[in-house]
């Protein structure tokens, strides 16, 4: 039985960076405009008046202070509230391709291989552009790699998912080095305009290199993967190609990002707490033998709530579990990759859980060891 390796990993975010402030700002001018406009049905009781936010209420909400965006003057034009982003076509490269290659390149440089020494590619995303040809196929005609590809979609897990994707084709031997690709645009995703929803989400791409027996200084052994579902409607995405042809009216309000807060935190905090819990235990490692968890950037409460449960105490160095939403935002899938880039200079035999969850729900740990 051969070893499996992450190799290396690489991470792309746009160069515009929104501040909480300037996202309040926006907001609040839509705000004050839509009350003002809509007064006369607002004091009837017709319409409610939307409120006001503040950078301090999303800062102590989510622990965001910042986010990175494709488009940062579109989407705070109080007259559009949307990034602004071009139609596919099949003349050029797609957004989702070309920074997915972005990323693979730097997670090439950091394993030391050139993409004649891919076998396959996998695309992972919890917001897929389009539905064919796949982007891994268009990444994998770029980059000049042979061998196979194609694009999966597991919400929030997407990159996790992905990666045990490819250590399963690797252990069945259909490839030696597979490379992982996650672009997350979410900012189109997002309505801008709802006091809840506006502030979450950031764009930004990882890749990793999935390899057999990997030599790379920056390998870290994967030692065994845990997955899960269950089915919740708490965090759920409408928008498709059968909106063109439904038959019942719906908002575009209705078709983008929805999210139960709430019930989504009281439900995937224990349950991604015991799923990690269950599988240390499983492969004979205590908590506090975990150097860092590297898990899905949400919120910095269920992180800290997540990590407390885990190690059975609130008393912990919070630098055991990074928090890169602090300046990134949430990024869907590719928190978890961010957070592990960023923040994973262990020791030779130090350990780590990669671990994403989400809209499904979906759950995808997976257990490392520095080489």
């Amino acid at each position: 039985m051969h070893n499996v390796f992450i190799a290396g990993t690489g991470i792309w975010h746009p160069e515009s960076k929104v501040s909480n402030e300037e996202l309040v700002n926006s907001y609040n001018s839509y705000v004050e405009n839509f009350n003002t406009i809509n007064k006369k049905s607002i004091d009837d009781g017709s319409v409610l008046a939307m409120e006001y936010s503040s950078a301090e209420f999303i800062e102590k909400a989510s622990n965001i202070k910042s986010r990175y965006v494709i488009d940062k003057e579109g989407s705070l034009d109080i007259d559009r509230m949307k990034p602004r982003v071009n139609n596919e076509h099949p003349d050029r490269l797609s957004l989702h391709a070309k920074v997915g290659i972005e990323a693979a390149n730097k997670a090439l440089k950091q394993a030391g291989i050139s993409s004649n020494e891919i076998d396959a590619v996998i695309v992972g995303t919890s917001h897929a552009p389009r539905n064919y040809p796949a982007v891994a196929i268009e990444i994998q005609n770029e980059m000049g790699i042979n061998g196979y590809a194609y694009d999966m979609l597991v919400g929030c897990s997407s990159t996790t998912f992905a990666i045990n994707n490819a250590y399963s084709d690797i252990a069945s031997g259909l490839a030696d080095t597979i490379l992982v690709v996650n672009p997350e645009i979410n900012t189109p995703h997002v309505n801008f305009t709802h006091r809840d929803k506006h502030f979450i989400f950031g764009d930004g791409c990882a890749a990793t290199v999935v390899q057999k027996d990997s030599k790379s200084e920056h390998a870290f052994k994967i030692l065994d993967r845990k997955l899960f579902t269950k089915f919740s409607n708490n965090i759920r995405s409408n928008y498709g190609y059968l909106n063109r042809a439904a038959v019942d009216a719906t908002s575009e309000d209705n078709l983008l990002f929805h999210q139960n807060g709430r019930g989504v935190f009281k439900d995937v905090c224990p349950l991604v707490a015991s799923l990690i819990s269950d599988q240390l235990e499983k492969n004979n490692i205590e908590p506090d033998d975990i150097s860092k968890f590297w898990l899905h950037q949400a919120n910095g409460k269920m992180i800290r709530l997540i990590t407390a449960k885990i190690l059975g105490t609130d008393d912990f160095d919070e630098n055991i579990a990074p928090m890169p939403i602090t300046e990134f935002g949430n990024l869907a899938s590719v928190g978890s990759l961010f957070s592990f880039n960023l923040n994973n200079n262990l020791d030779s035999g130090q350990k780590g859980v990669i671990c994403s969850f989400g809209a499904g729900y979906s759950v995808c740990s997976i257990i490392v060891e520095k080489l």
